[in-house]
């Protein structure tokens, strides 16, 4: 059993300058390996070098990722960034810097990347792990900003750390569990049980059509395979597929009469031995975005693919 300290601690840090980046960063990072404790950080390739060349010879010691890669779509950073981090942990307190919202993240991104603020809280609830998050304030609309308030419990700003009065990460979740639109030209394909086949080779052909080759293309059939043998299994039997282009990207989305009561689903990494349960991850972890609705009367999984 741990001896460490269980109590999750989520601060939002607000930063303006390059300067007030790294002095605060930075100083998180040494305390953590004052204490012993494993660092992790996460963060957008032209901050990871502020930091990197802040630490200087101590960046040998931390785990460094450019969130860029591998938080591009938000959904896999729980399982594959952070949880993959304090599990390979199990014995010790974590601190990890996790940047997932940056200047360039767009409208469409955005929700998601609200809503992973959000879920942290749900997923290192009791975890021994402390997980910064920086938020640009100079370049960040207000709308983010405000955001932040509501998914961190505790905001850092101007040297000083005090209890965000707005907290509520479930408010985050609900507010961006958005209904999605499909374009008016995709490409539909209605499936059931013996459809399956029809509707990957459909998804593969459109998406083909469209521009995707090689492992994008891969990718895509893999993503649609998972998704519509979900709706087939836990969606009510049947389902629709739609495929477009939009921005640069391939966009499937696959809509059922399920309800996903989970918050967590598809962010929550397996147990070991567990059968199952895999699908809505691995879309995650081959899709360069997943934006995602659920309501009573069914759920859409909407993922994109790059050209």
């Amino acid at each position: 059993m741990p001896t460490v300290d269980e109590k999750f601690v989520h601060p939002a840090l607000f930063y303006r300058t390059g300067q007030d980046y790294a002095d605060h960063t930075v100083t998180f990072v040494r305390e953590g390996l004052a204490l012993g404790e494993p660092v992790a950080v996460a963060v957008p390739g032209p901050n990871l070098g502020i930091i990197r060349d802040g630490l200087g010879p101590d960046a040998e010691d931390v785990l460094l990722l450019d969130m860029t890669d591998a938080g591009r779509n938000p959904g896999r950073i729980i399982p594959g960034v952070l949880r993959a981090f304090a599990d390979a942990h199990p014995q010790s307190r974590v601190r990890i810097i996790g940047e997932p919202i940056w200047a360039g993240r767009t409208s469409v991104e955005y929700p998601a990347c609200a809503q992973h603020e959000a879920l942290i809280n749900a997923a290192f609830e009791g975890r021994a792990a402390t997980i910064l998050c920086p938020y640009d304030e100079s370049r960040l609309d207000d709308e983010v900003l405000a955001d932040a308030r509501i998914t961190h419990p505790t905001l850092i700003a101007g040297g000083r750390e005090r209890t965000s009065e707005a907290y509520d990460w479930r408010a985050v979740v609900d507010r961006y569990n958005e209904a999605l639109t499909p374009a008016p030209d995709a490409a539909v394909f209605s499936f059931g049980s013996a459809e399956l086949p029809d509707a990957r080779h459909f998804a593969v052909a459109r998406a083909a059509q469209l521009g995707l080759a090689g492992q994008r293309l891969q990718d895509t059939e893999l993503a649609v395979a998972e998704l519509t043998t979900n709706s087939v299994i836990h969606g009510g039997g049947q389902g629709v597929l739609r495929i477009w282009a939009e921005a640069g990207q391939v966009v499937c989305e696959v809509r059922d009469q399920g309800r996903l009561a989970d918050p967590l689903a598809g962010r929550r990494p397996p147990e070991r031995g567990q059968i199952g349960g895999r699908g809505l991850m691995l879309v995650h972890y081959v899709s360069d975005l997943v934006r995602l609705h659920t309501a009573p009367d069914g759920t859409a999984v909407r993922f994109y693919v790059g050209l």
